[in-house]
């Protein structure tokens, strides 16, 4: 399952967009959100262990202070 979270001001911070993907930690199937309650992977019938990653996109730089080179 691939959720992406659009970039939004929370309190003053700017939370970048954002990407959370779940996958079977066992055989990397991507699972759907209704496979997520399941006990079992539906594509390799192992117990289900979960493995999430995230991408973070920049979408503003600070500015840079004292000298660059």
């Amino acid at each position: 399952m691939r959720n992406t979270i659009q970039a939004r001001d929370v309190d003053g911070n700017t939370e970048p967009t954002h990407t959370v993907e779940v996958v079977c930690a066992n055989c990397g199937y991507d699972l759907d959100e209704s496979e997520l309650e399941a006990d079992t992977c539906s594509d390799c019938g192992q117990p289900l262990n979960l493995k999430e990653s995230v991408s973070i996109q920049v979408t503003t730089l600070p500015p840079v202070f004292g000298d660059t080179l």
